[in-house]
Order: C-alpha cells, then sequence, then structure tokens
C-alpha cells in the first residue's frame, strides 16, 4: 500500500490519481480483441456456439447439462438450503425491495392553455441479469439486480451465470426469476443482446462481470441497453483519527479481495493513522484465502493519500468518483455536504460497506472507474421507459402556430411551416 502526499497546491496532477484513472482500460485493451471475437461467434452461430464457448471458458458442458436450468429446480435449491441461509436471503429480498418500491416513478399531466402534454412510464417488457459464476456463488447479486427490475413491473427476467451454484438458484425462486440459463461471458451478454434458438434477446442487460462481461456490454450497447460499463471493484474511505485503524483496514481488504484490479483507497489529514492502516493491511492479508490476489492488489491498487484536511480530503474523492464512499470521520454527515460523486456512501464507524454488499437496501451495482461522476446506482428508474404525449386543441394551436412557423422558416425547413399552415385554413 503507497503513500501519497497530495497536500500541495497541484495534487490533481499526481501520478497514483491518473493511474488510478486508467485501471479500467488497461484491462478492458488486453481482451477487446477476443471479446469481439466472441461476439461475432454468437451473433452467426447462436446455440452452437454458446455449446462450444461454455466448454472452452467455463467448462460447462451445456450438451450434457442443457442451456437451461429447469424451473423446478429453483424450488428445490431453496428448499434444501439451510434455514439461516434461507433467513438471511429473505431478509436481504425484503429490505431490497423496500428500499427501491419508494423509487418508483409515476406519470404526470400538465394543461397549459389549449396544450395538455404528460409522462406516460412504463415498464421494459424483457430484461437480461447477469450473474458471475467463478469459485464463488453471488446470491447476493441476484437480489440486488433483479429485484429494481421486479418492482419497476417488468414482464419477464432472465438470468444468466455460467456455474449456477445452489444458492443462486434459491435467489433467483425467491425474487422471481422467469429463467435461468447455464451461460457466462461475453457469450451470454451475446445471447442475451440478439437471441438465440433457446435464449431470449431482451431490452437491457444488468449484473456485474469480469472484463469480458464489462467488454461485451460495452461493445453491445445500442443492440440492447445496459446498465453502465462496471470495472473493478474499489472503496474509499475518509477518516480523520476518531477512525478505528483495524476497523478501516478489513474494509479495505474487503474490496481488495475481488480482484487484482480491485482499489482500494484511504484519504486522512493524518500521517500517523495511515501509517497504522497500511501496518494492519500489511500483515492481515496474508492470513486471508484470497492472499495471492490481494497481494497484488495491494500491491498496485491500493493508496493512502495525505491531505491538508477533510474539505480537501473530500476534493480528492470527488475527483476519484469512487463506486463506494465510506465517511468514517466525527462528524460524518457534515464532510458528506461536500460530496457530490460517488455510487453509494457509508456514514459513520458502523457502516460498513459489506453491510451494503447484503442488507442495507440500495442495490450493490454500482458506477465504477470514475464513472460515478455521470452514473448511480440501479434503481427501479433503470428499468423504466418514459413516453411523452401531447395533445393541442383548436384555442392552443392558435396561441402557436405563428411561432411555429417563424421557427420552421428559421431552420430553412418548408414542409415544416406547411404543415402548420395547411391547418390555419381551418378558421381563415
Amino acid at each position: 500500500m503507497r503513500v501519497v502526499d497530495l497536500r500541495d497546491g497541484s495534487w490533481q496532477e499526481s501520478e497514483a490519481l491518473i493511474y488510478l484513472q486508467k485501471r479500467a482500460q488497461l484491462q478492458f485493451d488486453a481482451y477487446e480483441g477476443i471479446v469481439k471475437e466472441i461476439i461475432n461467434l454468437v451473433s452467426q452461430r447462436g446455440d452452437e456456439a454458446l455449446y462450444e464457448l461454455s466448454l472452452k471458458y467455463d467448462g460447462v458442458d451445456l450438451k450434457k447439462l442443457g442451456i437451461e436450468v429447469p424451473k423446478e429446480e429453483l424450488k428445490r435449491a431453496y428448499e434444501e438450503l439451510p434455514s439461516e441461509v434461507k433467513s438471511a436471503l429473505e431478509l436481504a429480498a425484503k429490505r431490497v425491495r423496500a428500499f427501491h418500491e419508494l423509487e418508483l416513478e409515476r406519470g404526470f399531466f400538465h394543461q397549459d392553455g389549449g396544450v395538455l402534454c404528460g409522462l406516460k412510464v412504463l415498464p421494459l417488457e424483457k430484461v437480461g441479469v447477469y450473474i458471475p459464476g467463478g469459485k464463488n456463488p453471488y446470491p447476493s447479486s441476484v437480489i440486488m439486480n433483479v429485484l429494481p427490475a421486479r418492482v419497476a413491473g417488468v414482464k419477464e427476467i432472465v438470468l444468466c451465470c455460467p456455474k449456477v451454484h445452489k444458492s443462486v438458484l434459491a435467489a433467483a425462486y425467491i425474487v422471481g426469476v422467469d429463467r435461468v440459463f447455464r451461460i457466462g461471458g461475453a457469450q451470454a451478454i451475446s445471447a442475451m443482446a440478439f437471441g438465440t434458438k433457446s435464449v431470449p434477446k431482451v431490452d437491457k442487460i444488468v449484473g456485474p462481470g469480469n472484463v469480458f462481461v464489462s467488454l461485451a456490454k460495452r461493445l453491445l450497447f445500442g443492440f440492447v441497453d445496459i446498465d453502465m460499463v462496471a470495472g473493478p471493484s474499489e472503496i474509499l474511505i475518509i477518516a480523520d483519527e476518531s477512525a478505528n485503524a483495524l476497523w478501516c483496514a478489513w474494509d479495505l481488504l474487503s474490496q481488495a479481495e475481488h480482484d487484482v484490479f480491485s482499489a482500494s483507497i484511504l484519504i486522512t489529514p493524518s500521517e500517523d493513522f495511515a501509517k497504522e492502516v497500511i501496518g494492519h493491511v500489511s500483515s492481515l492479508y496474508k492470513q486471508l484465502p484470497r492472499h495471492e490476489v490481494l497481494e497484488k492488489s495491494i500491491e498496485n491498487w491500493c493508496y493512502a493519500f495525505i491531505v491538508k484536511d477533510l474539505m480537501h480530503a473530500c476534493e480528492v474523492a470527488n475527483f476519484i468518483a469512487p463506486e463506494h464512499l465510506q465517511i468514517a470521520t466525527e462528524r460524518p454527515l457534515e464532510v458528506f455536504e461536500n460530496i457530490k460523486s460517488a455510487g453509494a456512501v457509508f456514514l459513520g464507524h458502523y457502516s460498513a460497506e459489506t453491510l451494503g454488499d447484503y442488507l442495507l437496501g440500495p442495490s450493490h451495482t454500482l458506477p465504477t472507474g470514475g464513472s460515478a461522476r455521470f452514473f448511480s446506482a440501479l434503481g427501479v428508474y433503470d428499468f423504466l421507459k418514459r413516453i411523452t404525449f401531447m395533445q393541442v386543441s383548436q384555442t392552443g394551436f392558435k396561441a402557436l402556430c405563428e411561432p411555429a412557423m417563424v421557427l420552421a422558416n428559421l431552420e430553412g425547413l418548408e414542409a415544416h411551416r406547411m404543415a402548420i399552415e395547411v391547418r390555419c385554413k381551418v378558421w381563415q
């Protein structure tokens, strides 16, 4: 973990900050050619390409197992869960559903003289959710990605996961996923974007994934809508001396263990506190099962930035625009007032980011790599489309026809002007 002093006036030019901003692109550059090839194969050969690619990249024999998981397997997986796991997943689903129900958007009517305008809000018809399926299952991601869509009223939700652990199937049963497919990586994203004989074409694809998944989503945006182009996970902690150094160390490690490209960042005005946190991080990671991943992540993407004060800490945090931001200070709400860009913010010493991963309520699908400057956390609004409508009476038309024709003339569009003028003859 590197210490970088940002207390001089040119901190925006820090090599460390610039390097952090290139993190996701470094991954994408290395794999874009492979992902393009996968997309082309699936678009041209459909299910046959899925059979070959799943065996090649995921070690899954779809011809033997089947591309789709039978619906009864979801219910069986749920019934076979240990009671404490079932209770935890149901609690998470209850809390996530309750939070996202508060996001529901309504349409409206607006009357202005002889003109009626309005907005009609409708759910998307069909949504695809991607869930990673490596060594560890991620049932929490099923809950966090499916429920906002379900609350929005999406008619059909399909889920792709290369290795469907029982807990993932159980979570899919709890939140009401309609169909589950045993496919992963860029081939899964391609299948949902184009549609194949077995996999339906969807309107939007959401959910986390590795570099292949993120690249496929980026390349296929336009054929299908996506939630965001997510890169490796990240956490940023703003801390003063009221924070617990050991707690902060574990919070940093909780994100660093995801991936060798995961970033864990501490920002503090106290050099002594930074050194204490670094000491804990350096000793603790060696005890963990994923210590090899942690070692690379800590070596390349973990920083302790020393700043002038907490206001300066907020400036640096806004510049980075992190996925997860923890504010471990004596007065976290005062610090939060100065935060403009972050995926999700955790206020106070007990608001561990890990709680947000599982149980707090808001979806944990968040913008990464600085994209919190323009993207937001996944929500119900991501699964809605809006149709504007307008109705003009003769009175409203009379009030607007002359300025409309003036603007049509200004733009040199004669048919536009005539479409208005012919209606004027009604009362001439």
